[in-house]
């Protein structure tokens, strides 16, 4: 994590399902049980995010939820609609 508002992580190394992590940032620190192994270089979601809810890293909206995602879920396509680069996701002007 790079920003102490982000609700993922990126794994530096491929974790394993079951890995029991502390996730520190800044004065942040989340405690997190990996449901899924997650490769080198892939989000996982730190606290909750509800389905719609922004996805943040380093501090910016990369996407939206798509469903419920749980504290420890693998973050990736199947689960994040990008926002970036989306002009549909502008109101008219």
């Amino acid at each position: 994590m790079m920003k102490p508002s982000d609700n993922v992580a990126v794994a530096l190394s491929n974790i394993p399902k079951g890995a029991e992590l502390t996730v520190t940032c800044q004065d942040r620190t989340f405690p997190v049980l990996l449901l899924e192994p997650i490769e080198f270089g892939h989000k996982f979601a730190v606290t909750p995010i509800e389905a719609g809810g922004d996805i943040l890293k380093y501090g910016e909206v990369i996407g939206a939820a798509t469903r419920d995602i749980q504290a420890g879920e693998h973050v990736h396509v199947h689960n994040l609609e990008g926002k970036r680069g989306r002009g549909d996701q502008h109101a008219a002007i």
